[in-house]
């Protein structure tokens, strides 16, 4: 199989770019065509060979990361992605990348368990999969073959009754991967203070994801946070899963609330759409409505089919404004879905299905 996908690795620490080269080096689909200490070293790279894709660290001597993606963004146009240590503090400037252009954030990878390392391994590949067929990119690349990955069997197991209906309460269900968080971002600053309770899968590692959700609620009418254990899920606040964890609806009596789980990848992702949306299937039926956004992969379409199959609404991003139309694609392929729609439609045609 020929290396489609031609990648430049940019990062301070010589180990890390040697780590991230045997990662990439060894999918068949992907080749690291150089590597790069710094910025600088970065631009020397990119007179000689343009790659499709380029993984960035944001804190490096000379000149930061965040400068250098600004300039490259204005300039010439690449797809990057973000590869950050997961340091809490600095998760605000590795979000700051999002704005100017990056179109996704990834674990830089470290010594750990035979789990931790084969699932970077993935997650990694992954998301420079993903960054190729981007929208930032002049021209499209096919999508390599993957491996075979858990379905949400793995974290709940299919519902053997339709659920509950004693209620008249409306819950949102939004999964989103590539290109999410600004079209979450766009999303929920359309909608009004009390709009339905929502709970939101976006692919993101763990520490940013209570960034990301303290970013949104500085900017929305409606509160956001990084979902905890039993938070409950009301009207006029929106729950965002946490990275490196899954996030379930579950319901009792009349009250939502989220459960916060360990697990293995759903759909080569933790947390995972698929998990979420079958819960929602489950515990809210025809009370919920789905939403499926920008993302590469399958990961959300067999749980917005369970999620239609209980009576939900359901909705996905067109394709002409999503940054990759991968997850709306398959849920569209299984029928899942019941309008399709461009993003500054979404938050309408959400509002109109609980009058």
């Amino acid at each position: 199989m020929s290396k489609d996908i031609k990648v430049l690795v940019v990062d301070d620490s010589a180990v890390v770019r040697q780590t991230m080269s045997d990662i990439l080096n060894a999918d068949p689909a992907i080749e690291v065509i150089a590597t790069a200490s710094d910025p600088y070293r970065a631009a020397e790279r990119l007179r000689k060979a343009v790659p499709d894709v380029i993984t960035l660290d944001v804190e490096m001597p000379r000149m930061d990361g965040l400068t250098f993606l600004h300039k490259l963004m204005s300039q010439h146009p690449i797809p990057v992605i973000v590869v950050s240590s997961l340091v809490a503090e600095r998760a605000e400037t590795t979000l700051k990348a999002l704005e100017y252009g990056a179109v996704d954030i990834i674990q830089k990878p470290r010594v750990g368990t035979k789990q931790f390392l084969e699932e970077s391994k993935i997650l990694i590949c992954d998301a420079v999969k993903a960054a190729a067929i981007a929208r930032v990119r002049k021209s499209a690349t096919s999508t390599p073959k993957v491996a075979p990955k858990l379905t949400a069997d793995a974290v709940l197991a299919p519902a053997k009754n339709k659920a509950m209906i004693q209620t008249t309460e409306k819950i949102i269900a939004v999964g989103a991967s590539t290109g999410g968080t600004e079209a979450l971002r766009e999303f929920l600053e359309a909608l009004p203070h009390n709009s339905p309770g929502i709970v939101i899968v976006q692919h993101m590692p763990e520490n940013f994801t209570r960034a990301f959700a303290n970013r949104l609620d500085g900017l929305c009418k409606i509160s956001v946070k990084e979902a905890e254990n039993n938070d409950s899920v009301i009207p006029g606040r929106a729950l965002i899963a946490p990275g490196n964890k899954h996030t379930l609806l579950k319901r009792s009596g009349a009250r939502y609330f989220v459960e916060v789980r360990e697990g293995p990848l759903v759909s080569r992702h933790r947390p995972s759409v698929d998990v979420l949306f079958r819960s929602a299937a489950r515990y809210a039926g025809k009370n919920a409505i789905g939403i499926i956004m920008t993302g590469m992969g399958d990961d959300g379409a067999k749980g917005m089919l369970e999620m239609k199959q209980a009576g939900a609404y359901t909705i996905a991003q067109d394709e002409a404004t999503c940054i990759v139309f991968g997850m709306p694609k398959e849920a569209i392929k299984l029928n899942a879905v019941d309008k399709v729609a461009p993003l500054y439609r979404i938050p309408m045609l959400m509002l109109e299905q609980i009058n």
